[in-house]
């Protein structure tokens, strides 16, 4: 759908002002004291989301009082990439009781998430972790034991909440502009690009990062948690591994030293990326870790498409799915309400044409500070019984996530106001429950059931979440 530039820039100025999604703190107001921040977990995500962007946006705010991993060439070049003056640990206790941080921001591989929150919050740390919290009930119950025994407080980093289509929808859900909504169909394509990628790092295990049940699809099941603002209550899944890992007729170790790469469609040359080279390659010695293996390695055991459908408290049932090996990347989404449907989507070639598909994800995490929307996001809105619907235009911004990254880190570090619109801010209540519903398909998968939320937890859903 084309609409002319006048149109545009009138749409986005009305949406823009009622977002309530972009809480930039006016230069007035006093600053909040400098926080003491303290990073465990040195990869990519670690370096450039939770580091260098932090530092360069929020220097003012905050300080980083140490840096922890277990490969030390990795920490020694996070340190010059994030541009820390801070002292770097290979141990994560001796950083806590010598660095004393008030926030700890918790980034290492999955699995160990619960025990770095675990453990910052019994040295009387606050704690940011990057999604999904944890991997599996077990620890997840730790978690939440955890922070109500200290005090303390955990926040999950859902970005797509930040980002203004997400917002908008929200809105939109939250004045009942359909009415009642009683189902939702949700779809998520990863293409052959970014969805391969998983395969080719320690995300391809489950005793890693849960499976993309769990480390991928929390965004979205925290997505529609928030959408719904109720809690699931019971969860049938199916998934298989049909194309990566064994499937394949040929496989390697890395992509490095394969002998397939000319007939291998996924063949990565990890050396065209210096950041790669820095951060990995040139430190696999230290771990073993390698960045690029081969997407058919015969030991993954994640699948690589999934469907699930989820009952809420409130009554709404939702139809999901998550396909690896899409030629194109995106999203859409369909909210069934009494009085009409809301269809949204994002970067679906027949409804957007022209989109980079080999690059599109890594021009979605750039931490770009350039705020000027130059697209826009389409919803579509129509109501029973009527003959035409209403289409609402979105600014489409270039920062992470669609300028979600910004403000979600606006509202953490920069936020003297203590804003937080919609309940936009994660704790542990969202985290679990996001990622027990992934927990939850494994095990539907794994045990022919439906499963219900509250054999995992102690936690009660409830219709309207706390």
């Amino acid at each position: 759908m084309d609409i002319d530039r006048r149109a545009f820039i009138q749409q986005s100025s009305l949406v823009a002002g009622s977002l309530m999604v972009n809480p930039m703190v006016s230069s007035s107001v006093k600053p909040l004291a400098k926080k003491r921040l303290a990073l465990v977990g040195t990869g990519g995500r670690g370096n450039g989301f939770w580091g260098k962007s932090i530092l360069e946006n929020y220097r003012d705010h905050v300080e980083f009082v140490g840096l922890c991993d277990i490969n030390p060439g990795r920490l020694e070049y996070a340190k010059t990439y994030i541009g820390a003056d801070c002292k770097t640990f290979l141990n994560f206790d001796d950083m806590m009781k010598e660095a004393k941080p008030d926030t700890v921001i918790v980034t290492t591989v999955d699995a160990t998430h619960h025990e770095f929150i675990i453990k910052a919050l019994n040295y009387g740390s606050d704690v940011i972790t990057e999604k999904p919290m944890t991997t599996d009930e077990i620890k997840c119950q730790q978690i939440l034991d955890a922070e109500k025994k200290s005090g303390k407080k955990v926040t999950v980093g859902f970005n797509y909440r930040h980002n203004p289509h997400a917002t908008k929808l929200k809105e939109l859900l939250t004045n009942q502009r359909v009415g009642k909504i009683t189902s939702v169909d949700f779809h998520w394509y990863l293409n052959v690009y970014h969805g391969a990628d998983y395969f080719r790092r320690w995300h391809a295990f489950v005793n890693k990062g849960g499976s993309l049940w769990v480390h991928k699809a929390t965004h979205h099941f925290d997505l529609l948690n928030w959408w719904l603002d109720s809690d699931p209550v019971e969860v049938m899944a199916f998934g298989q591994l049909d194309h990566y890992g064994k499937n394949n007729a040929f496989r390697g170790k890395t992509c490095r030293d394969c002998n397939h790469t000319k007939e291998c469609k996924f063949y990565y040359d990890i050396t065209k990326s210096k950041e790669n080279v820095n951060l990995y390659v040139n430190n696999e010695r230290h771990d073993g870790y390698y960045r690029d293996s081969c997407v058919f390695r015969s030991d993954i055991d994640i699948w690589d498409k999934m469907s699930a459908q989820i009952v809420y408290a409130n009554g709404v049932t939702v139809n999901y799915s998550l396909t690896t090996y899409s030629p194109y990347e995106g999203w859409k989404i369909a909210f069934n309400g009494f009085n009409g449907r809301i269809d949204s989507w994002e970067d679906i070639p027949f409804q957007k044409a022209d989109v980079d598909q080999a690059n599109r994800h890594s021009a979605e995490m750039t931490q770009n500070k350039d705020e000027k929307p130059e697209s826009f996001d389409e919803i579509f809105v129509m109501d029973n019984f009527s003959r035409q619907g209403e289409t609402i235009y979105v600014p489409k911004y270039k920062g992470g996530h669609g300028g979600g990254d910004r403000r979600m880190h606006d509202l953490i570090f920069n936020n003297a106001k203590n804003e937080n619109p919609y309940k936009i801010m994660a704790g542990t209540r969202d985290g679990a429950m996001s990622c027990l519903i992934g927990i939850a398909a494994r095990k539907s998968i794994a045990m022919k059931r439906s499963v219900k939320i509250s054999e995992l937890t102690d936690i009660v859903p409830s219709v309207n979440r706390a």
